[in-house]
């Protein structure tokens, strides 16, 4: 792959919005966002508001034929990702270079199994606190898309979004290693995603709440210990890293989760807490947090539904 000239996005969330907002700028009509009849007729009616500017997006629907885009990227929640695998089958070539921005630590093997591509890049953005409200995003700090290859080599597909992302002005982290950059994303994600939902927590109360902050990093320890297992060795450092990062976000900025929750819809619980207990069942490592994370997050969604 040399120069990525289109790319399509499916996920016009807060965060496929603000890093699809940087795309259009440089891309035009070369940047297509592929969603349902329904959902392109409400974006074309107002536009969509990225930090306070109004986008008007390339748009097509999933059954448009097509040819292949030079790079995809998934920016949904993990239970639509089939469909969204379904949606984007125009789109993906053999030669396509693909992104999953979702998080936890399984996308990229589900996308591998439904597509059979070689070109999927291993991915993650950390550190962007966008919120969408309608059709409004807006955010304090756009953070930074990690990416690169498992084996860690630096391959021509990360040179190729490399250079897209340098004229784009979107932050970019090629880790030494993004396996484990990935699995420390997924640790932050344990901790503050699900005891912010389950508290209603935007992430002031973690930076100035000492005994927040500390549930919030037993729940992460717990993956750190499971890491050990799989060959990742996360370490105190990873959990210490994303200090910092926290104290940094916007304080009334609110965790992916926080917000599915306050609008009444499908957590990524399963994901998340589902995935730490599943783990810690297989190599025999007590997650006592997240167990009750588990409980407690899919009482709260049922309680909406009342």
């Amino acid at each position: 792959m040399g120069k990525i000239e289109n790319v399509s996005l499916i996920g016009l969330g807060a965060i496929g919005a603000a890093y699809g907002s940087k795309l259009q700028r440089i891309l035009g009509d070369s940047l297509t966002v592929v969603a349902n009849e329904e959902r392109i007729n409400r974006y074309q009616a107002n536009g969509l508001e990225v930090d306070g500017e109004v986008f008007h997006f390339n748009y097509l629907t999933p059954e448009t034929n097509t040819k292949p885009a030079d790079l995809v990227i998934f920016a949904v929640k993990n239970a639509e990702l089939e469909q969204a695998l379904s949606n984007m089958r125009y789109h993906i070539g053999p030669d396509t270079i693909i992104l999953s921005l979702l998080n936890g630590i399984s996308s990229e093997e589900d996308i591998f199994d439904s597509t059979n591509n070689k070109h999927i890049l291993y991915s993650m953005c950390v550190g962007i606190d966008a919120v969408r409200i309608k059709n409004k995003i807006g955010f304090s700090s756009i953070g930074k898309v990690c990416f690169g290859e498992k084996d860690k080599t630096i391959s021509d597909d990360v040179l190729a979004v490399q250079n897209l992302f340098e004229k784009a002005g979107i932050p970019y982290e090629i880790p030494d290693d993004i396996w484990h950059t990935i699995w420390a994303k997924f640790m932050f994600n344990i901790g503050i995603n699900q005891t912010s939902a389950v508290l209603r927590a935007p992430y002031k109360y973690f930076q100035e709440i000492p005994e927040l902050h500390q549930w919030m990093e037993q729940a992460m320890y717990e993956v750190v210990e499971i890491s050990k297992s799989i060959g990742v060795h996360l370490t105190v450092e990873d959990v210490h890293h994303y200090r910092p990062i926290l104290m940094n976000l916007s304080p009334d900025g609110q965790t992916s989760m926080l917000q599915d929750v306050e609008a009444n819809r499908k957590t990524e619980v399963e994901y998340f807490a589902g995935k730490v207990c599943e783990l810690g069942r297989k190599y025999h490592i007590p997650t006592p947090v997240n167990d009750q994370l588990y409980k407690i997050i899919p009482i709260i969604e049922a309680m909406a539904k009342l």
